[in-house]
């Protein structure tokens, strides 16, 4: 059994978006991803530090709304989006340790959790 696989199987159906393990596990990124970000340049505020906040909030963010959603399509849409945000963090960070803004390593850890929930 791996990781994280006796965890869903035992548990009760989820009754909000906050009840999602992977939400969570994508909102405790979220936060990490704003204290890795805070010690950018100043002139990456509207640049990398931006990008890469704005495609971390939109992991989590399409969580609670696809969890919303009564069919499946719109679901699956919602949580679509989330993946492709997933990956472009990815990016962002890679980028973000190439110009030496900081170690991005524990962060890419965090995001490979979220990613394979």
């Amino acid at each position: 059994m791996q990781v994280g696989q006796e965890e869903r199987i035992n548990r009760e159906a989820a009754q909000s978006f906050q009840d999602l393990i992977v939400w969570r596990k994508a909102h405790q990124f979220v936060s990490s991803v704003y204290r890795f970000s805070s010690d950018f340049p100043k002139h990456e505020m509207y640049g990398l530090s931006s990008q890469l906040r704005r495609a971390a909030i939109s992991i989590p963010a399409n969580i609670a709304e696809g969890f919303k959603k009564k069919g499946v399509s719109d679901k699956l849409r919602f949580y679509n989006i989330s993946e492709g945000s997933i990956e472009e963090c990815r990016y962002y960070l890679i980028l973000a340790q190439d110009l030496n803004y900081g170690d991005s390593t524990a962060l890419m850890m965090q995001l490979e959790e979220v990613a394979n929930y």
